[in-house]
């Protein structure tokens, strides 16, 4: 039996019996961090590929501290695996003591509620609840304890978080101390307890301080040398005036210490004791800032910014634009309120400041506050006498009004001037209407806009707007563009904000309309004739002596814009001048002590400005102007005893106009006349159509004055005659010599030329001229007119 028992295996057990074997043969491999140690690779001896250079190990052989700590390294603590050092931490971690407290709790499992219930609702109280009760009492009663933290003196003192060491224990590390928030009723009693804060100490701003290598500028005018404060005041006004036109939108604080150098005294925040600026300083620092601000004054007006554009969100570019334009502006406004009130002192500086805004006003007339410079200016002209400071505001005046493309600032000077003429009570200086004449009106308003629209560019006379065809036409779809397109909502929003941008655009490229040209330069011309007419109106000799002749060759220049309604009632008011300055002379000239000079140049304006109203436009009225006429022929005979009639007046101002070239105040008596003649009988309007017996009468008393006239104004009358004989063939029988018979007797002293009856008599006086006249030129021209026969 045993040896049946212990046979031979079968096959199939001693394969598996093999594998089995074969498998516990292999070694599995162990990984890293189930190791104890990891042991430290080391170089081969001759390996020469250890990466590094020959300079690392020419560094290591000289410094060998930098390698030193490699000596104490703890090799085997380096070769222990991440098991092993979490096995050792384990192994060495402090067991922690249980603080187990009693707790009064019930456990989780009991169940008194039922006791709870009648315990909370029993009214029946035991001697046990009876103790419970008083130990929750003493306990409510109780105080807390208070902490450390909470007294005044440690409240800003807070200790630092601990450190946990390797052993489980915490280590503490300090305290730190900071600063402690009060209440506000804290914080003010505290404030009330200290008293008021000691201040910051004062800094000075770029405008006044030391910057930019430059000193200050109190150290500047402190200086107890003259010389040297004015030199160190060149130097710094030099340098700053050069930074300002470099940058401009980067040099607002520069502009701001420019202008402090012309104070009349200066403080700052470091010395708060004003200390008074030299005249020299201020004088340059003027100059400098009028040139400074030529430069850099843009070419537009900067307006004020509304509230909702303050308040929108821009770009930085925007921002930084805004906040320089508006600095400018600010500086601009203090530098012109400086030279105000030097003007107004009448100091030292007066002339200078006046000099610096006049050149402004030309300069910067398109810039901010033109209105009141223009207001310094012509407050400076309401002076009855005339100085060199009164031409020089005439001088800018009269270049800002050449140079006008707009209209506005010549309505704006025109408005100020005749609100300071009617409050002087037209006691001026009669200059001063002389710069009215170079107004842009006459030439401007000659071709009227139309009424309707502006004229655009590329438009033609008979050109029309697309959508602007007839009425009737686009009903019909036949209009000049063709049937008018329908647009969307879309389309027509989108259309509405192109035309506000080309509305912007314009303005931006200073286009101006002619219809707000007209309509300012109408608005001008109302306020310009408004002004005349006062003069005309004014009864008081002064005035009618000094402001006529400015008056009545402003209405003469600007007559062709005159309406013809107002014509006859303009007649009448010269009629009535020269009546009454005809009663003046003949009845109280000397109580009056009127010029008969002046006088006799006034009733000559007069008559020029009737015939100037009738010449243009007012040749369609059929007016007519024999009181004009008879006026002139009686005014001959006193002419020719005036004395000093070829003298020009004497004025200050050498105003000159486009038209006649020269003023009328700069134009004699003898000049006046002659124009009188020319515009009576010589020019091509229907007016200077006069009957034959007119002219004779004319050409007789010419004849006559001539005998008495100065030299070169008997050439002129002799000329003056000989285009009255080509143009009125009837009159060579005043040089005929032959016998004739005639209708009664001239009559030399009638002022009336119909009844003089010219024709009764001859150019004697011819022959006189000819043979006896002490001027060699007055004899060969009546020797001319005498053989023209």
């Amino acid at each position: 039996m045993p040896s049946k028992v212990l046979g031979k295996r079968p096959a199939s057990f001693q394969k598996r019996s093999e594998r089995e074997n074969k498998k516990a043969k292999v070694v599995k491999p162990v990984k890293a961090s189930e190791r104890k140690t990891i042991p430290i690779p080391e170089a081969p001896e001759d390996d020469d590929e250890s990466g590094l250079s020959e300079q690392d190990l020419e560094f290591f052989a000289e410094d060998t501290s930098a390698t030193k700590f490699l000596q104490n390294l703890d090799k085997t603590a380096i070769a222990r695996s991440k098991n092993e050092q979490a096995r050792l931490h384990a192994l060495h971690k402090p067991i922690r003591q249980s603080n187990d407290r009693a707790d009064s709790l019930p456990s989780i499992d009991s169940d008194d509620d039922e006791k709870s219930q009648y315990s909370w609702s029993s009214a029946v109280s035991s001697a046990e609840s009876d103790h419970d009760s008083d130990v929750e009492q003493d306990y409510e009663t109780k105080a807390r304890p208070r902490r450390d933290s909470w007294d005044s003196d440690k409240s800003d003192i807070v200790e630092r978080l601990p450190i946990k060491l390797a052993d489980g224990s915490l280590q503490k590390v300090g305290e730190i101390r900071i600063a402690r928030e009060n209440s506000p009723s804290e914080s003010e009693e505290e404030f009330e307890e200290a008293g008021p804060s000691t201040p910051p100490p004062p800094v000075e701003d770029v405008s006044t301080g030391a910057r930019f290598g430059r000193p200050s500028v109190i150290s500047v005018i402190s200086l107890t040398s003259r010389k040297a404060r004015v030199q160190a005041a060149k130097d710094q006004l030099g340098s700053i005036c050069q930074d300002i036109i470099s940058d401009p939108e980067n040099s607002l604080g520069l502009l701001r210490r420019l202008h402090t150098f012309s104070l009349p005294k200066i403080s700052t925040p470091t010395q708060p004791e004003p200390v008074t600026n030299d005249i020299i300083i201020r004088k340059l620092a003027f100059l400098s800032q009028m040139a400074v601000f030529k430069d850099i004054i843009p070419g537009y007006r900067v307006r004020s910014l509304t509230d909702a554009e303050k308040a929108e969100k821009v770009s930085q570019l925007v921002s930084r634009t805004r906040e320089w334009e508006q600095g400018l502006v600010s500086v601009y406004q203090s530098y012109l309120r400086s030279l105000e009130a030097e003007i107004k002192a009448k100091g030292e500086l007066a002339e200078v400041a006046l000099q610096c805004m006049c050149t402004l006003l030309v300069e910067a007339t398109h810039f901010n506050f033109r209105i009141n410079i223009m207001s310094c200016v012509v407050s400076r002209l309401s002076k009855k006498s005339w100085d060199e400071s009164s031409e020089l505001c005439l001088q800018s005046l009269i270049t800002v009004f050449k140079n006008d493309l707009t209209g506005l600032p010549s309505l704006e000077a025109v408005r100020l001037l005749n609100r300071m003429i009617k409050e002087r009570h037209f006691n001026v200086h009669p200059n001063v209407l002389s710069c009215l004449l170079h107004l842009r009106l006459k030439s401007e308003l000659s071709v009227r806009a139309s009424r309707s629209h502006a004229d655009k560019p590329g438009a033609g006379a008979g050109s029309e707007k697309p959508g602007h065809s007839n009425v009737n036409d686009r009903r019909h779809g036949k209009g000049k563009n063709g049937p008018k397109t329908h647009l969307s909502k879309k389309a027509k929003k989108a259309l509405k904000e192109n035309k506000e941008i080309e509305k912007e655009m314009r303005e931006a490229a200073a286009e101006v309309d002619k219809e707000e040209r007209a309509a300012t330069q109408t608005e001008t011309l109302k306020l310009l004739f408004v002004l005349y007419f006062s003069i005309l109106k004014n009864h008081s000799p002064k005035s009618t002596l000094t402001l006529l002749p400015p008056a009545l060759e402003g209405i003469s220049k600007f007559a062709h814009l005159v309406n013809v309604d107002f014509f006859k009632d303009l007649l009448a008011t010269l009629r009535e001048i020269i009546t009454r300055l005809r009663e003046r002379e003949t009845n109280g000239s000397e109580s009056e002590n009127v010029d008969n000079t002046a006088a006799l140049r006034l009733q000559l304006l007069c008559v020029a400005t009737a015939s100037e109203l009738l010449s243009g436009q007012g040749e369609a009225l059929n007016i007519d102007l024999d009181d004009f006429v008879n006026h002139l022929y009686t005014l001959i005979i006193p002419f020719s005893i005036t004395i000093g009639i070829e003298d020009r007046p004497q004025t200050q101002s050498q105003t000159r106009t486009k038209t006649s070239g020269v003023n009328s105040q700069a134009q004699s008596c003898a000049d006046l006349f002659f124009r009188c003649l020319t515009l009576m009988f010589h020019s091509r309007s229907s007016n200077s159509n006069h009957p034959s017996w007119r002219c004779a009468a004319f050409a007789k008393r010419l004849a006559i004055a001539s005998l008495s006239l100065p030299p070169a104004s008997a050439a002129r009358a002799i000329d003056s005659i000989r285009v009255l004989l080509a143009k009125h063939t009837t009159l060579d029988a005043l040089l005929s010599t032959v016998d004739r018979a005639s209708n009664g007797v001239y009559r030399p002293f009638v002022d009336d030329p119909q009844l003089s009856n010219a024709f009764a008599s001859s150019f004697y006086e011819l022959h006189m001229l000819c043979t006896s006249h002490c001027d060699a030129r007055v004899r060969k021209e009546a020797l001319r007119l005498a053989s023209s026969s």
